[in-house]
């Protein structure tokens, strides 16, 4: 998915920009770069994440990045940010989302004549292009608004320019951008976990399609925004980190009241209910909390050694990583009936070695309880649960085994409770090898986060679209 973080201060910045975007590492892991501008003119610096922590890779970089105005990013995708000399003055420009129509852009810009210079994997870089669509406008203010109207898919974006930082959301708003503030200082994330150790306070929750202007003396709306929202629900099952908030709603709480949701609709009785580390914590506390069965730890992570499950680009070797972080602590497992809980089940590799490795310690029964629906349409907004087959994620593979072809009507698989939804769920049961698996409903969800369903994306679990 990706996020970043701007700041403009009175001062200089190049600090809160450091630990800003380091706070939004869970977000990527490809890229890394951060841009400042002072007198001297724009200052940048990219790394590859692949292998390494965005500290320990910009930590030696962080004192040439001078100035009291920047952006940040960390990225899943392209190398970012991109510094752009136009008829508009010289500007840098990060980007999250995903462009679902960049190649129709790219041709539109083409036929004008335009060309590319940067490379992403091979391809066009996202954040390019929107850059070229700012600037075939004659302002800051028209062009953002420009790249709004004509990308389809999400795309919000930080503009560094040398009076100031433009921060936009996308037309949807499906990745959510907020401005914090503290004295002297003003930033904008997108996540405001960001913000706590930095001393900055969530001051504004940019909308769908807003943009705003922010100097060192403050920021001032130079877009309103639109009346349609359609924000990731992930945000808050999954992608968010559990201090941020987004639309005012704080990621913890939702996944505690997903929990009790599932706890709510609870058929069997279990000796212990556990999270899987760390994904499922959150949910876990809120199942604990409601159904009253003991919270306890059978796995604990192992980090020192250990990056993230996602961050080798190998799926062999994520897998291996993932079973290396989790540790089995026998004597809470032995004889025991337990409840896990998790965020999703995406494509199901590691849920499914977890629960080997449960059932050789000893459990008697595992029982796995969603705190979102069953995932079966590749998402086509953001970076997430992409594949070049639909048939890796696990719902989707259960579908093909039972349809025995890949082009199927989807609607009643998406049904909680019809016969074909329950087909679907018994044949990823046999594939884990579980004693039972509960998704949560997709009412329960929307109830959970407390937004109106139109105002959510919820695409990736019913198919709805909007562009």
């Amino acid at each position: 998915m990706g996020g970043f973080f701007g700041c403009v201060s009175k001062l200089a910045c190049n600090k809160e920009l450091f630990y800003g975007t380091d706070y939004l590492s869970h977000l990527g892991t490809k890229r890394g770069g951060i841009a400042t501008v002072d007198n001297e003119g724009f200052h940048r610096t990219i790394h590859n994440l692949e292998n390494a922590y965005f500290r320990s890779k910009f930590d030696s970089d962080i004192d040439k990045l001078t100035g009291n105005m920047g952006i940040g990013v960390i990225s899943d995708t392209d190398s970012q940010p991109i510094i752009i000399h136009s008829h508009l003055g010289k500007f840098a420009v990060v980007t999250v989302g995903k462009i679902a129509n960049l190649e129709d852009l790219a041709k539109e810009a083409f036929s004008k004549n335009v060309h590319f210079a940067e490379a992403s994997q091979g391809d066009i870089n996202p954040s390019e292009l929107v850059a070229i669509l700012i600037s075939q406008k004659g302002s800051f203010k028209e062009g953002i608004a420009n790249a709004q109207a004509k990308i389809k898919g999400s795309c919000s974006m930080l503009i560094l320019t040398d009076s100031g930082v433009f921060a936009a959301r996308d037309r949807l708003g499906r990745t959510p951008v907020v401005i914090g503030k503290r004295d002297n200082a003003f930033a904008a994330s997108s996540e405001s976990s960001a913000f706590s150790n930095l001393g900055f306070e969530p001051e504004y929750y940019v909308g769908p399609n807003e943009i705003i202007f922010m100097t060192p003396e403050g920021f001032e709306q130079i877009q309103a925004p639109g009346d349609k929202m359609q924000i990731c629900s992930f945000l808050w099952v999954y992608y968010g980190y559990p201090v941020s908030s987004y639309e005012g709603i704080n990621t913890e709480k939702v996944r505690y009241n997903c929990g009790k949701a599932l706890a709510k609709r609870e058929t069997i009785t279990a000796d212990l209910v556990a999270g899987i580390p760390d994904s499922g914590i959150g949910h876990a506390v809120g199942f604990a909390n409601e159904s009253k069965i003991s919270y306890m730890r059978p796995y604990v992570k192992y980090t020192p050694t250990w990056p993230r499950s996602f961050m080798p680009q190998n799926q062999e070797m994520r897998d291996l990583v993932a079973q290396m972080k989790l540790i089995p602590i026998r004597e809470v497992i032995d004889g025991k009936r337990i409840i896990f809980c998790d965020d999703s089940v995406v494509r199901g590799t590691q849920l499914k070695d977890n629960t080997k490795i449960l059932y050789e310690y000893g459990a008697k029964e595992v029982h796995m309880r969603i705190a979102c629906p069953c995932l079966i349409h590749p998402c086509e907004f953001l970076n997430f649960s992409t594949s070049r087959s639909t048939l890796d994620l696990a719902g989707r593979k259960a579908i093909y085994d039972i349809e025995g072809t890949e082009d199927t009507d989807l609607t009643d698989y998406a049904k909680d409770g019809s016969q074909k939804h329950t087909a679907m769920i018994e044949r990823i049961i046999e594939r884990l090898n579980l004693t039972s698996l509960r998704y949560q409903k997709l009412d329960d969800l929307i109830e959970a986060i407390g937004l109106p369903k139109e105002k959510l994306c919820t695409h990736c679990w019913d198919g709805t679209s909007y562009f």
